[in-house]
């Protein structure tokens, strides 16, 4: 699909970020379609998708299929939003991870839905228990850590029975990228919940990363203080994905393949 062209699926209207399908919508509107499929148990999963995401994408073509193969693909990171806007979208704002975890679970609380949370160490999960516990104390969750490893056959069954017997609407996936994508991919059809990979979302909301201040957030600085915070793990991805996404992205725009 070349820059600018938007799809329509029903309600459903995408723009194109390197060969990456993104949902051009807003939060009311992104809101009100996750709680409709909550109610109704469907099996549907949702993509994040950052800089990193759609550069992957761009680079591996199973990838990219399962990205462009989910019921809703969020743009995280204000370069990705911008593209979008570059592209006829202009009031598009980023709809990241963590704020849409939090967002979903203040919804939750007062609405009574049940959310899982799969995914992160049993530490990382203990912590955010307290803290939305703590922020909504109607919220009614579950907390799941999975091994750091393949599951067997008989192991993720039983993970999936445990998810559905829950009665959750929402499961947010946090087992980094790209794993919990392919994950949530594999899993449609089987639990019967919304799936939303969340990222390091469990993290910044139990305090184990500080995440960005707002203001960095907000200016699309938020990978330089991920970077700052973590440089020996990150400093790679960082300058190959950003320079990547802006070759591709300068590419895109001038009307290249």
């Amino acid at each position: 699909m070349n820059a600018g062209r938007e799809q329509t699926l029903g309600r459903r209207t995408t723009g194109n970020v390197l060969g990456a399908q993104i949902d051009a919508m807003s939060w009311n509107d992104a809101m009100d379609r996750l709680f409709d499929w909550a109610y109704a148990r469907e099996s549907r999963y949702v993509t994040i998708c950052n800089v990193h995401v759609v550069v992957s994408a761009s680079r591996d073509a199973g990838y990219r299929d399962i990205i462009n193969g989910s019921d809703m693909a969020t743009p995280d990171g204000a370069p990705v939003a911008w593209m979008l806007r570059r592209q006829g979208f202009a009031r598009q704002s980023r709809i990241s991870g963590p704020d849409l975890m939090w967002a979903l679970c203040e919804r939750a609380a007062k609405e009574n839905l049940p959310i899982y949370c799969y995914g992160s160490t049993e530490a990382t999960l203990g912590r955010l228990v307290a803290r939305l516990r703590a922020a909504f104390p109607a919220l009614r969750m579950t907390m799941e850590s999975p091994p750091f490893r393949a599951l067997t056959a008989e192991e993720d069954a039983a993970a999936v029975d445990r998810i559905n017997a829950s009665g959750a609407g929402v499961v947010f996936v946090g087992l980094g990228c790209p794993k919990q994508e392919r994950w949530m991919a594999e899993h449609r059809g089987k639990i019967n919940a919304v799936m939303i990979g969340v990222g390091a979302a469990f993290d910044f909301h139990a305090g184990t990363v500080q995440r960005a201040p707002a203001w960095m957030r907000d200016n699309g600085l938020e990978w330089l203080h991920r970077l700052a915070s973590e440089p020996g793990r990150l400093w790679k991805r960082y300058l190959v994905t950003n320079t990547l996404f802006i070759v591709g992205a300068a590419r895109q725009l001038l009307g290249g393949k």
